[in-house]
């Protein structure tokens, strides 16, 4: 009997999940409430995507600072945890990162800040490309009007030169350009107000040769919040919107059931034989948001889903190593 799970897979709050593959057993992170003692992102452990159990906390760091959105990257043997804290409005977040020697952590933080020339950095997402090289896509926000740009939050690109310093050479990734990425009207930012528009949360994968950037765009709280993606021939761009990118062109609310799919993540089934996606979606009652996966297939160059999926779907393939 094939074995089947229904989202979300883990009862409690976890907000921007990332999924670490190591060594067989997958590792979740997510943004979630303050632990005992000041612990910080909540780790969860599994060895099939479906059944997870708490392992404790990423960090320890006392404090009234919010933190968000951790991703972790494996590089000669240790663990790099990236991630920013900040007030709770968002207006002051800074990328930080951390390392240990085992996923589950204790991760120390480096002490350095990653952008320290933006006022405001978030959601980092590290990425390795074939040839070895590492690089950080991250958000921050954008006050001029260019092309078809709106004003707001989008992602940039730069190289690693170590683990916990980047090159300082920034380039442009996506921008907020359609009303679904609509964030909030007459928003009061940098002494100014403005109808804010957000793209964040990025994700990227290779398939066919191109690199996929998946982001989450529009106002996580609300039902116009989805994922949708740009394409490129290198891991710097330039990135290229597909058509009918005025919609989100892999997920969206499901009207009655899911809110606010997105910030997600990818990871394969134990096999290694699937893709999978796994991100956070509201549940109806706005009680939270909660880790949920679903299988990614690809349709010769598109990406699709069956997600945001609410009914009872079959597992990931394979038995864990």
């Amino acid at each position: 009997m094939l074995k089947t799970y229904c989202n979300p897979v883990y009862p409690e709050i976890m907000a921007d999940p990332f999924v670490l593959k190591h060594e067989g057993r997958y590792y979740a992170y997510g943004t979630a409430p303050d632990g005992p003692g000041g612990g910080r992102f909540p780790v969860l452990v599994s060895n099939d995507l479906v059944d997870w159990h708490r392992a404790g906390y990423a960090l320890q760091v006392a404090g009234s600072d919010h933190f968000w959105a951790p991703e972790v990257a494996c590089s000669e043997g240790q663990f790099w945890l990236y991630y920013s804290s900040g007030d709770m409005e968002g207006k002051n977040h800074q990328l930080r990162v951390a390392v240990s020697n085992d996923p589950i952590g204790p991760f120390q933080d480096r002490g350095v800040l990653l952008v320290p020339d933006q006022p405001f950095s978030i959601d980092a997402h590290p990425f390795r490309d074939k040839d070895g090289q590492w690089y950080l896509y991250y958000c921050v926000d954008f006050l001029e009007l260019e092309d078809d740009h709106r004003i707001g939050t989008g992602i940039v690109v730069d190289r690693l030169d170590a683990m916990d310093r980047l090159a300082g050479q920034p380039r442009t990734v996506a921008r907020p350009h359609a009303d679904w990425h609509l964030f909030k009207t007459q928003r009061a930012m940098y002494d100014a107000v403005y109808d804010w528009h957000t793209v964040e949360g990025a994700s990227v994968l290779v398939h066919g040769g191109k690199y996929y950037c998946f982001y989450s765009g529009g106002a996580w709280e609300k039902e116009n919040y989805g994922v949708s993606y740009v394409v490129a021939d290198h891991p710097l761009g330039p990135f290229e919107r597909p058509a009918g990118s005025d919609a989100a062109l892999l997920m969206r609310s499901r009207a009655g059931n899911v809110i606010g799919p997105g910030h997600n993540s990818f990871t394969t089934s134990p096999d290694g034989s699937q893709d999978w996606i796994v991100y956070h979606a509201w549940d109806t009652a706005m009680t939270g948001r909660r880790m949920c996966i679903d299988q990614l297939v690809w349709e010769g160059a598109k990406p699709t889903t069956p997600g945001p999926s609410f009914t009872r779907q079959t597992a990931p393939s394979g038995l864990a190593v």
